[in-house]
């Protein structure tokens, strides 16, 4: 599911689950509406607020945490595509081709990955690839940087400088690729279906005991939708943090621009 529907979701749950102990309260018999079973119900209501509540923050703070290690490692990502332009660029004319491809690497890669964004000027991507930038596994891109490796590899050095600018170049771009690689798995949502369920379980008996012990009025109404709402809006900043490409908080694409800029330098 996607932000906008993890949200809603969960909202409509909660509202139904509420709803649900609207409609079963005037049916319960006398006994079940005394004191000491409203006062059990309480008490249980207590426990599992306080638990989804420590549950609700713990996951912000892991999907926070995970969104500011891909944003770092898409930052050091981009620091490794110039020290790789840097000794291509070193080694001379030779390495030209090489270069030209990170390039058009670098240029598709931004293109694509934050497509609803300004994409960079020129012609050396395609603009309409298809692309999910919710999987960052481009088998197009991979082959560019497969091309570009079979570049660096069919250099022939003549001396001993250009012998160990050829090493460095492969020494970086090894790091380069498994830079890639970490962040393709890093980008995957780390949330599981089925702990986002129990969650939405735990959080309908909340708001079905709400339905059953609160008072019949406006005000409690409007209380506890504005208390699904919250609910729902927190589960949906969870999931957007989760999801760093996508959604209204995504990975900003300046660290590449400026990889590119660089590289177009």
């Amino acid at each position: 599911m996607t932000e906008v529907e993890s949200g809603l979701v969960v909202f409509v749950v909660l509202l139904v689950a509420t709803g649900g102990g609207v409609l079963v309260r005037p049916l319960l018999p006398e006994e079940h509406k005394a004191h000491e079973t409203v006062q059990l119900i309480q008490l249980v209501i207590g426990m599992l607020v306080t638990f989804a509540a420590l549950v609700l923050g713990l996951m912000t703070a892991s999907a926070k945490t995970s969104f500011d290690t891909v944003a770092n490692d898409f930052r050091a990502y981009a620091a490794d595509l110039i020290q790789l332009d840097v000794k291509l660029r070193d080694y001379g004319p030779d390495a030209t081709k090489a270069r030209a491809l990170l390039r058009a690497y670098t240029a598709e890669a931004i293109a694509t990955t934050w497509p609803e964004e300004t994409p960079p000027p020129g012609d050396y991507y395609q603009k309409n690839f298809p692309h999910d930038p919710r999987n960052l596994e481009n088998r197009r891109l991979g082959h560019m940087l497969d091309l570009a490796e079979s570049e660096i590899r069919g250099l022939n050095p003549s001396d001993a400088a250009h012998r160990t600018l050829a090493s460095e170049a492969l020494d970086r771009f090894t790091v380069l690729s498994n830079a890639r690689w970490k962040l393709i798995e890093e980008s995957h949502s780390s949330i599981s279906d089925p702990f986002f369920l129990t969650l939405t379980f735990w959080l309908s008996v909340i708001f079905l005991s709400f339905g059953l012990i609160a008072p019949r009025n406006a005000l409690a109404l409007v209380t506890i939708t504005l208390g699904a709402l919250s609910i729902a809006s927190a589960i949906y900043g969870i999931v957007d943090l989760d999801t760093p490409f996508t959604g209204p908080i995504v990975v900003p694409s300046q660290p590449m621009r400026d990889a590119l800029a660089h590289l177009l330098s």
